[in-house]
């Protein structure tokens, strides 16, 4: 068993030599028999193996299912029926010519391989840093660019508002968090004489769970200091409550933290980041401007 060394899961690419070589030595596989045979092969660990996506797929189980797709279009590997793969007689030659590895752009020189992109003749084949991840992993990593953007610009909005601005968008995420009941029984405190209490939410219809709200306007390179958070574990001892959350959009000192966890009081923080995260989760102060819908064979319509 020759083992690829990697610190962090092998990208897809380098899962084609690993499918091949497992196939060289068996006639017909499953999916599912390869899943095994190559995470064992690549010596994966169990930290690897329990990667997930956004979707809930195992990460290398996707990785090794983009390495059999690109492989079959090579003719390298063949599906004798459905949901089994062998390898083929070019396969044999490819995984002798490269048993170190292989990239797409060795592929692209096999005659009869179509990669679905329109190709020129001046045009030579280039590897492209993309190419480390699958589609799937691509359209994540496009996702979550997006989002860190809109987080920053979220973040920066929020700050350049008034305080009374900022505690009802507090209010309203909670809300839309599921907290406040079918009735979403909400109410921002006034700005004079709160108390320290910025928010309140009723979880049931008479008021009898409640949960209270602080939000601190800070600047996003600021920290909330422990007596901010002692100010509001005792305001929330002033309503007889055993809950509250404390979102800022800046940062938490340790000792705030630290506080935090040691009161009995169950207090909740949310920094900066953590609170664009929620935004944009739960769609408060942003809006979908486009949905992507990725489609896939339907195996129960071949059956």
């Amino acid at each position: 068993m020759v083992a690829l060394e990697h610190e962090v899961l092998p990208t897809w690419d380098q899962f084609m030599v690993p499918v091949l070589r497992v196939l060289s030595d068996r006639k017909v596989l499953s999916r599912r028999e390869l899943y095994d045979l190559v995470a064992r092969e690549t010596r994966l660990t169990d930290e690897q193996r329990a990667e997930v996506l956004d979707s809930g797929e195992r990460r290398f189980e996707n990785r090794i299912s983009w390495a059999i797709t690109y492989i079959v279009k090579a003719n390298a590997v063949m599906r004798p029926s459905r949901g089994q793969h062998m390898i083929t007689e070019s396969g044999r030659v490819l995984l002798e010519g490269h048993p170190n590895g292989l990239r797409e752009a060795d592929l692209r020189l096999i005659d009869g391989y179509d990669d679905g992109r329109k190709k020129h003749a001046h045009e030579a084949p280039s590897p492209s840093v993309s190419e480390a991840l699958d589609p799937y992993e691509l359209v994540e990593q496009g996702i979550a660019r997006i989002n860190s953007e809109v987080a920053n610009n979220l973040l920066d909005r929020l700050h350049a508002q008034d305080p009374a601005f900022f505690e009802q968008a507090v209010v309203d995420l909670v809300v839309a968090m599921g907290y406040g009941g079918s009735d979403a029984r909400a109410t921002r405190t006034q700005l004079s004489n709160d108390g320290g209490i910025d928010g309140i939410i009723d979880q049931d219809v008479l008021g009898l769970s409640r949960v209270y709200l602080q939000a601190k306007r800070y600047s996003l390179d600021s920290s909330v200091q422990r007596p901010d958070i002692q100010s509001f574990v005792g305001a929330l001892q002033g309503q007889q409550a055993n809950q509250g959350v404390f979102i800022t959009t800046g940062r938490f000192s340790s000792g705030a933290r630290e506080y935090a966890r040691s009161v009995p009081t169950r207090v909740v923080l949310i920094d900066g980041p953590r609170l664009a995260e929620l935004m944009i989760r739960y769609r408060v102060g942003v809006q979908v401007k486009r949905t992507l819908q990725i489609v896939d064979i339907d195996e129960d319509f071949f059956e």
